[in-house]
């Protein structure tokens, strides 16, 4: 029988724009290899996969080329599909047994918020080669559970990186993430995310990003509230909220979709 996938822009409120990602429910679990061909196909920075479980679902997240522990777009546009398809009534919750342990998603009117582990940088020497690929002078250099973090002068800084993709290939990290405080009305700072090494070049709004730089900037700024943008081609934006305990963060965004199809090869 074909599975119906969706596609979805998540993070923004129109289409064509923010990060999409493919969405399949499953009726159970799947093959990690049938899912890796799958998101290989979509092509897409991410494909998630997810089926009944519990009190709520599991759910798994592929790029192109491997399997990721966290994903903040493709958590949100599966989200999305359960209560827009009619899995889940309106005002009830999604929870999400992952890799990162038990993530949930709340609507706030046409906003969806995400609950997500925080993963703050910690001050690290730059791995060999990674300044020079990215042609930047950073302020700062960090390392996270999953990426190298690095503060630039200015958003025209950020917005200007180009990077050396096959030289960034190289760097020991799932993606670097580049961020400046924003000189744009309406935002606390900006950010970029690259990462080749996971098949994702540039990755145009990544949720789990904003899981470092969320603690990151309420050192920076002290407070712990914030709006970000994702200065890449397509552009997003991330509502960002640091909780009191410093182990979470909660991330909000908008998604739409723009895609329904079903899969014929399953």
């Amino acid at each position: 029988m074909a599975l119906r996938i969706l596609q979805v822009d998540a993070f923004s409120d129109r289409p064509f724009a923010g990060n999409p990602a493919a969405v399949c429910i499953l009726r159970g679990p799947a093959d990690p290899a049938w899912m890796q061909n799958v998101a290989r196909e979509m092509n897409l920075s991410e494909t998630a996969f997810l089926h009944p479980e519990g009190d709520g679902y599991s759910l798994r997240w592929f790029t192109p080329a491997v399997e990721v522990d966290l994903c903040g777009h493709a958590t949100l546009a599966a989200a999305h599909v359960l209560w827009e398809e009619g899995h889940l009534a309106g005002d009830s919750q999604a929870r999400f047994q992952t890799k990162s342990g038990l993530l949930t998603a709340d609507r706030r009117g046409d906003w969806i918020e995400l609950d997500f582990p925080a993963t703050g940088p910690a001050t690290a020497p730059p791995p060999a080669g990674l300044i020079e690929a990215l042609g930047v002078a950073p302020s700062y250099v960090g390392k996270t559970r999953f990426d190298y973090l690095l503060e630039v002068a200015s958003e025209a800084a950020v917005r200007a990186v180009q990077p050396d993709f096959g030289a960034l290939q190289g760097v020991e990290a799932r993606g670097i993430i580049v961020t400046a405080r924003a000189s744009t009305s309406g935002f606390d700072f900006v950010s970029r995310f690259f990462g080749p090494r996971s098949g994702v070049p540039e990755d145009p709004v990544t949720g789990s990003a904003h899981c470092a730089l969320g603690p990151y900037w309420q050192g920076r700024l002290g407070k712990a509230e914030f709006v970000a943008y994702q200065a890449s081609a397509r552009g997003g934006t991330v509502r960002v909220r640091v909780l009191g305990g410093g182990d979470r963060v909660r991330l909000g965004g908008r998604a739409v979709t723009v895609l329904r199809g079903e899969l014929a090869a399953a």
